[in-house]
């Protein structure tokens, strides 16, 4: 189930377009495959939220918070639980754990990824001719 109302994708698109230095020195080194060999997308719409990263293979979604999520920690909690609830595991790191331990947010990330590998993963549920990333089906 995907929620009272679903992201746009453009509202996705728009994200991309303004991405944080945090968000954007992360992606340098996960995108393309470079880790672990799987594939990262970012500002990805998941029922009515968008995630910074996912990767739909492994089911995991990474978060970076910067100080403004100190003040909303009743939100972020509530859309971990219903990412988790719906299959996906969430990693959150700081925007400074960013900068400054580039190299343990990305150990923390592989072991992530090696934590299921060879463990099947459920398929991503399905809804009305769209997955619940917001894709149509083919």
């Amino acid at each position: 189930m995907m929620g009272p109302r679903s992201v746009s994708p453009g509202r996705a698109r728009a994200l991309r377009t303004s991405s944080t230095p945090a968000e954007l020195r992360l992606w340098y080194f996960i995108r393309k495959r470079q880790l672990e060999s799987v594939r990262f997308r970012r500002q990805v719409p998941l029922g009515r939220y968008v995630v910074d990263f996912a990767c739909l293979e492994e089911r995991l979604v990474i978060e970076l918070d910067g100080s403004q999520h100190g003040d909303q920690m009743a939100y972020d909690e509530a859309r971990t639980a219903w990412l988790n609830e719906h299959g996906w595991r969430v990693l959150r790191f700081w925007n400074n754990e960013v900068a400054d331990n580039i190299e343990g947010v990305l150990e923390t990330i592989r072991a992530a990824l090696r934590s299921v590998a060879g463990f099947p993963l459920p398929p991503l549920p399905r809804r009305r001719g769209r997955n619940e990333i917001g894709e149509g089906v083919h």
